[in-house]
C-alpha cells in the first residue's frame, strides 16, 4: 500500500468510533446506580423485561408503571384545578350579570343606590358593598345616605393610584372612611373608580369581604370593572350628567 493509501487508512481508523459493548454498559450502569433517577427520559426508549421475581433482578415493568402512576397523578391534579377554576369563574361571572341586570333594572335613582348598598352584597357574596363619591365642599358632612361614603378631593387617585380603574387587597382592615360602620367586617377589598364624567366628582364602588382572600392582588378584574361601567352608564343615565 502506498503512502497515501496508508494515511487514508490511518485517518479513518482513527475517526470511526469505538463500539461499546454490553458488559461495559452493564459495569457502568452498576457504578451509577441513580443512573435512570437522573435522567428518567431513557425509561421511555428501554425495552422492558418480561416480569420476573427473584434475587437479583430489577423489575423494570414495575419501575415504569410507579412513574406513569405518578405522571397520571400529576394530569389528574391539574385537571381538577382546572375544573375548579373553571366552575369558579362561571359562578362570578353568573354573579356579576345578574348584579348588572339589578343596576339597570331599578326604577329610581334612589332605588339604584339602595341596590348599589344592599341587594349587591348578596348578589356578590361580599359582606359590605358602598358608593364613595368626592366632596368639594369643605369639611366633610355626615353622608346623605346610608351605604354611600364621602371622601377628601383627590382620594380616588390616592386610593387607587393615578390612571388604575381597580385596587384588590387581602388580609387588611376596612377603612372607616371607604366601610363606615361595616369597616370591622373587611378582611379584603376590592376597590373600583367610578368616572361618571369631567362634570361628575370621582367616585369609588368598594367591596369587602370577611374572607381574608377573597380579594387579592393579581386576580383578574375584567368582571369587576364591567359591573363598574355599568354602574357608571346607569348613574349617568339617572343623573343626566353633561360627559
Amino acid at each position: 500500500m502506498d503512502q497515501k493509501g496508508q494515511s487514508e487508512s490511518r485517518v479513518a481508523t482513527e475517526v470511526a468510533p469505538r463500539a461499546v459493548t454490553a458488559d461495559e454498559v452493564l459495569a457502568y450502569l452498576t457504578r451509577h446506580p441513580g443512573f435512570l433517577i437522573d435522567h428518567p427520559e431513557l425509561v421511555d426508549q428501554l425495552t422492558p423485561p418480561a416480569h420476573r421475581h427473584g434475587a437479583g433482578v430489577v423489575d423494570m415493568q414495575q419501575f415504569m408503571l410507579q412513574r406513569l402512576q405518578t405522571e397520571l397523578a400529576r394530569v389528574k391534579g391539574q385537571q381538577r384545578a382546572l375544573i375548579s377554576t373553571s366552575r369558579s369563574n362561571l359562578t362570578s361571572q353568573t354573579r356579576i350579570h345578574a348584579a348588572v341586570l339589578a343596576l339597570v333594572g331599578a326604577t329610581s335613582f334612589e332605588q339604584l343606590i339602595q341596590t348599589v348598598t344592599t341587594d349587591l352584597a348578596v348578589l356578590l357574596d361580599v359582606d359590605v358593598v358602598t358608593l364613595c363619591v368626592e366632596s368639594d365642599t369643605g369639611p366633610l358632612p355626615r353622608p346623605p345616605l346610608p351605604g354611600v361614603q364621602l371622601l377628601a378631593p383627590g382620594a380616588v387617585d390616592r386610593l387607587l393610584g393615578v390612571g388604575k380603574d381597580s385596587l384588590l387587597e387581602d388580609e387588611v382592615r376596612g377603612d372607616p372612611g371607604l366601610f363606615g360602620s361595616g369597616a370591622g367586617l373587611v378582611h379584603s377589598e376590592a376597590l373600583l373608580r367610578l368616572s361618571i364624567g369631567s362634570h361628575a366628582p370621582a367616585g369609588i364602588l368598594a367591596l369587602g369581604s370577611r374572607k381574608p382572600h377573597k380579594f387579592k392582588s393579581g386576580q383578574g378584574t375584567e368582571l369587576l370593572c364591567f359591573l363598574a361601567q355599568a354602574l357608571e352608564i346607569t348613574i349617568f343615565q339617572w343623573l343626566d350628567i353633561e360627559a
